[in-house]
């Protein structure tokens, strides 16, 4: 399946959109970990509609609105990193969760009796899309800002976007 690239100017610095046929599969801020993880390097630049709704998307994001629509995601991952980013995109606009809430949620899922914050922690970070599939959102069991691919910086900077005025200290 043949994928496209874009780029798109965010006031937190570059970001690179790929998607294919199916939907968008990555939205990386330039020289985050993991960039472009599973991407062809010499995947073709074009807009394609479903990099113009994404396009769309962070320009009402980013403006400091909620987006009232998801454009269309093809996240490729393990069963269990797809149920983690599923139940991110759950995350509402503004709060926070903790990857130790998330782990409790799966657990007793798909035949697991437990799991792990530190598992959880693992899939979140490997989200191939950033911001629209809101990792951001995940802090620490205390409440702490933890790791983002992106920085910790962007992360602040998202999270006060959001309104999420207790995170950015």
């Amino acid at each position: 399946m043949t994928q496209y690239v874009s780029e798109y100017q965010s006031p937190l610095g570059k970001i690179v959109l790929a998607a294919d046929e199916n939907g968008l599969s990555g939205l990386w801020f330039d020289g985050q970990k993991y960039f472009a993880r599973g991407l062809s390097e010499d995947a073709p630049g074009k807009e394609t509609d479903i990099i113009r709704s994404a396009k769309a998307w962070l320009d009402i994001y980013f403006s400091g609105q909620k987006p009232d629509f998801t454009p269309p995601l093809h996240l490729a991952g393990t069963k269990f990193q797809s149920a983690v980013w599923e139940r991110l995109l759950q995350i509402p606009y503004g709060t926070t969760t903790t990857y130790g809430n998330i782990a409790g949620e799966l657990s007793g899922t798909d035949g697991n009796k437990t799991m792990s914050a530190q598992a959880v922690g693992g899939a979140v970070g490997r989200n191939p899309v950033s911001i629209i599939v809101p990792c951001h959102r995940v802090v620490g069991s205390r409440g702490q800002l933890t790791g983002y691919a992106g920085g910790m910086e962007r992360k602040r900077s998202l999270l006060k976007l959001e309104g999420a005025e207790e995170w950015i200290h």
